[in-house]
């Protein structure tokens, strides 16, 4: 019994094949893509693991690499793999599951298996990515998580990678709108990258889902990240860059999604900053330009906004939730004293002001009285504070 229930648990696989499917994958030198020629020859990975070196070497396995299949020596690794799934409560999706997304397993080069942790129903559609870079201005990080909010509302499963900056901003944005978001990993799906992002990973354990190619365990290398972002287009029907530089992981992304056959969409920068270099010129290369959420929905093809339409038509299209979040904010800015309200008036969406200025820009108020209004402001969600004593207006 306790058996049959662990075989529940892994899906549509059992304890025994996923062992051989881990181990596959453990294989040192084997490759992704070359893991996938040797699964379409063979079938199965225990057919892979049952033949012999010469046809292995005649599938194109190199000398080394066949040695080590027909070794089995990865099944000690894949056994330690299970114990660490099992601990983190962790699942593998391999690429024979019909859990496995479909998009996906269209790429050039697909993994072979998935770790995954959280909630599986989200593996299926409808996913858009939402990236940029990691040290964002205030007005990157406004429209990541406001766009991130509003397309989660429309229905669409927000995919980032959970690197701080926009990436977190895009997660924070779904989750804020009560949506659902996917992060794909360039560690183990046990490991927290980077360390600030320990809450962040524990709600997307629980509301949303963490996903990794890479095994239980596995460090966040500086090679990892550009492997995984294949990852997050591909699970995609578009991807939106907020801000990055020219040559950034987010442009690879963007690269990525075209090769891919999916949609690219940029939000326009300023042109004196380097973050929006990236975007910018995305746009000038054909990128769609993207001001709301409903410049993505528009580009996305006929039967997803069909679908997204069907499910979301209540929330989005039939309500005037919009509207009455801004007469509740007209209320409360109505209700503020006197001092909230000028700073209010002061502060902006797309740029910081330092503690130290506003005191100096709104001259006849206290110190005291000032953050007192601050404080208020952060707490009816009309303000939020960045690091180092900095304000911005929330969009």
């Amino acid at each position: 019994m306790e058996g049959l229930m662990a075989d529940a648990a892994q899906g549509s696989i059992g304890r025994e094949e996923e062992l051989h499917w881990l181990a596959l994958t453990l294989i040192p030198g084997l490759g992704t893509r070359m893991a996938g020629k040797l699964l379409d020859r063979f079938r199965t990975p225990q057919a892979v693991f049952r033949a012999s070196r010469t046809e292995l070497e005649a599938a194109g396995v190199g000398g080394a690499v066949a040695q080590s299949i027909a070794s089995g020596c990865s099944f000690e690794d894949a056994l330690d793999q299970q114990r660490k799934m099992a601990e983190h409560g962790a699942v593998a999706i391999v690429r024979g599951d019909p859990r496995y997304p479909a998009l996906l397993r269209e790429i050039f080069d697909p993994p072979i298996l998935l770790f995954a942790r959280g909630r599986l129903e989200l593996l299926q559609p409808f996913h858009f990515a939402v990236v940029g870079t990691r040290r964002p201005t205030p007005y990157g990080l406004a429209a990541a998580e406001r766009l991130s909010a509003d397309l989660a509302r429309a229905g669409l499963t927000i995919v980032s990678g959970m690197a701080r900056g926009i990436d977190t901003a895009a997660h924070k944005g779904a989750f804020s709108a009560g949506g659902d978001t996917v992060a794909v990993l360039g560690c183990g799906v046990d490991v927290v990258y980077p360390s600030e992002n320990r809450k962040l990973a524990a709600d997307l354990t629980a509301k949303g889902l963490l996903l990794s190619e890479f095994a239980m365990g596995s460090t966040a290398f500086p090679q990892n990240f550009p492997i995984r972002n294949r990852i997050i287009s591909g699970l995609s029907a578009g991807v939106l860059v907020v801000e990055g530089a020219q040559y950034s992981g987010s442009a690879i992304t963007a690269k990525l999604a075209l090769d891919q056959g999916r949609e690219c969409f940029a939000v326009p920068g300023n042109i004196t900053s380097k973050a929006s270099w990236g975007p910018n010129l995305l746009i000038k290369q054909g990128a769609k330009l993207v001001q709301d959420w409903n410049d993505v929905i528009v580009e996305l093809p006929a039967e997803v906004r069909r679908q997204l339409i069907e499910r979301g038509r209540t929330r989005l299209m039939g309500n005037a939730g919009a509207s009455q979040d801004g007469g509740r904010t007209s209320q409360l800015e109505g209700s503020l004293p006197e001092v909230g309200r000028r700073l209010l008036a002061v502060l902006k969406v797309d740029t910081a002001i330092h503690l130290d200025d506003l005191l100096q820009i709104v001259e006849d108020s206290s110190a005291s009285e000032l953050i007192a209004a601050l404080f208020e402001l952060e707490m009816l969600g009309l303000v939020k504070q960045l690091p180092g004593k900095h304000f911005v207006k929330v969009w």
